[in-house]
């Protein structure tokens, strides 16, 4: 027997057999046309982009009614993309520019496009260029006539066994759950990669991140993949195999009885209340709040309005977006301003822009918006407005300086002038929140949260800037640890001051959904937490079982613990404390 390690995704433990298909992308040809076969060349491209759209449609239609949203989403997405003029265009003008064939000219385009995202620093959105990836992958099998042999070689069912490849994108997702795999891994991908986000929302075990998985791992060996450890087992023992046997029939009694939560009331075993919320980034993932549960969405991203795209989303577009959430939900939606930063190409309006040589400390979120108030006055404007259809909550991102805030303020109170004058209907007292993901912004949080309505820690950056770490950069990413003590101290202190000032504060980063951290940040007196819809049972279930008063005194010694190794080793125990359902 022998291992391989990854980033664990998805749900509990799959056992079964491999199968392996190594995806690999055809050789691009690169070759001058002469000019008068320049329109034939526009014409075959073009020709591959509507047969590409035609056959993504298809899968669309075949969608069941009950898979997941976010697949749903990924498909929507990748449609948009295929009518994008970055895609569907800027091809064709290379071809007109340059005289080169069809396929060079898209290769030339997509590399533009990868590199850009690849510059974004928010790590969520830099992973998305995956999409770009698979939606040109499309384009490119249209123009050399290849066909997709994944799909073609897959066997007609897949019980009980396991796809191993280089990557899955969400039309492999569909084929793949209507043909009952047990769990799957990828060379590719990361814990918050859209591969991550499929194997969350099936619900099934997956390993990302694997890199070497197709070169190690032979059709036909058993398997055991251990998505809590991130770890795939390759031909274990007998004993291996029954001891992870009968951890499956565990995790499926969970499971059953983690259903059973979605109606309870989110109270600690002491009768503390907790308010569990939820991440969204498009109007489509509504049904997956509702579905889980949650008391509202603790973080509505924006970005996904103003990317892949030459102009930026009108006021009336932005408005219409957010109506449609706030109508649709009874809690609390907050509406993060844009996170983007101005030297990609993916941010409406913002392709003329230098290149930032390191776009984590450049000009991006707050400081755009505050950079070019004729980005920002437009999503003020539309925020306020549509306020009056739901519960809004106006949220700012990457603060570092009460400058900022001060000058993010005098904007909205502008806009809210101007909309009065205008006469359009607003809620004036709308709550204004910011992101404590800067390590000044969480050392120096007393002094926001007495200018602020609420708090929200954004983990995800806070980590990658404490510890001066990419969490996405193979190479280093294993340093990126939510339990260094520093971070611990940053976290603790936010929620400790705003306490002080009488304002609520949430985290809405990773570790809000990893119950490997709940019970901890509960000690620490986090009371609204948000995630991913998928993950908010399973942090229910945690609360429900949590005694705070005793976290509370525990978390005191964990705190002062000075190194990471012995503070993991107290997690755990807390984690191990009893607890059961009332």
């Amino acid at each position: 027997m022998f291992s391989l390690h990854g980033a664990g995704v998805g749900a509990g433990v799959a056992i079964g057999t491999a199968f392996v298909f190594n995806r690999d992308r055809p050789e691009i040809p690169d070759y001058l046309i002469t000019s008068e076969k320049i329109e034939q060349e526009v014409a075959r491209f073009e020709s591959a982009i509507v047969s590409a759209r035609e056959k993504l449609q298809t899968i669309q239609q075949k969608v069941p009614d009950d898979a997941p949203s976010e697949i749903v989403s990924f498909i929507d997405t990748h449609l948009l993309m295929l009518d994008d003029p970055l895609i569907c265009q800027k091809p064709i003008d290379t071809i007109r520019e340059s005289h080169c064939n069809a396929e060079k000219a898209l290769q030339l385009q997509a590399e533009i496009l990868i590199s850009a995202f690849e510059k974004i620093e928010d790590s969520y959105l830099r992973s998305k260029k995956s999409d770009v990836d698979q939606v040109v992958g499309r384009v490119y099998n249209e123009l050399l006539d290849v066909t997709d042999e994944f799909t073609e070689h897959l066997p007609g069912g897949l019980d009980g066994q396991i796809v191993i490849t280089n990557d899955l994108t969400p039309a492999d997702a569909i084929t793949l759950k209507n043909r009952r795999m047990a769990a799957f891994a990828t060379n590719l991908g990361g814990p918050i990669s859209h591969t991550a986000i499929l194997a969350r929302s099936l619900r099934i075990p997956a390993i990302v991140g694997l890199h070497g998985a197709t070169r190690y791992i032979r059709n036909g060996d058993t398997l055991v993949v251990d998505a809590h450890n991130g770890a795939i087992l390759i031909d274990p023992d007998q004993s291996i195999l029954e001891a992870y046997q009968e951890r499956q029939q565990q995790e499926a009694i969970a499971q059953h009885e983690l259903l059973s939560l979605k109606d309870v009331d989110t109270r600690s075993q002491d009768g503390v209340t907790v308010s569990l919320m939820a991440n969204i980034e498009l109007p489509d993932d509504i049904n997956a709040v509702t579905h889980a549960g949650a008391t509202g969405v603790g973080l509505y991203r924006t970005e996904f309005l103003f990317m892949n795209r030459e102009q930026p989303p009108s006021e009336e577009e932005q408005y219409d977006a957010y109506s449609v959430v706030l109508d649709a939900l009874p809690g609390p939606v907050v509406i993060r301003t844009l996170d983007l930063g101005a030297d990609k190409q993916v941010d409406g309006g913002r392709a003329g822009s230098n290149t930032t040589t390191n776009p984590a400390l450049g000009l991006r979120a707050v400081r755009l918006c505050l950079h070019d108030p004729g980005l920002f006055r437009p999503q003020l404007r539309a925020i306020l407005r549509a306020s009056v259809h739901g519960t809004a909550q106006i949220m700012i991102p990457m603060l570092s300086t009460l400058n900022e805030l001060e000058q993010v303020l005098e904007l909205l109170r502008d806009a809210k002038r101007e909309l009065t004058r205008e006469g359009i209907e607003f809620k004036p007292d709308i709550p204004v929140g910011g992101m404590i993901e800067v390590p000044a912004a969480a050392i120096a949080a007393d002094l926001f949260a007495s200018k602020l309505d609420f708090l929200s820690i954004g983990t995800n950056d806070l980590i990658q800037y404490t510890l001066a770490i990419d969490r996405v950069d193979d190479e280093v990413n294993y340093l990126y640890d939510p339990l260094h003590p520093s971070v611990l101290r940053l976290i603790h202190n936010t929620i400790r001051f705003g306490h002080e000032a009488g304002i609520p504060v949430a985290m809405c980063g990773e570790m809000a959904g990893d119950t490997q951290f709940t019970r901890l940040l509960l000690g620490m007196g986090l009371r609204t937490f948000s995630m991913d819809p998928t993950t908010l049972l399973d942090v229910k279930k945690s609360v429900l079982e949590s005694n705070i008063a005793a976290l509370s005194q525990a978390t005191d010694e964990i705190l002062a613990t000075a190194t990471s190794g012995e503070l993991r080793q107290r997690v755990e125990q807390l984690n191990l404390q009893p607890g059961t359902i009332n």
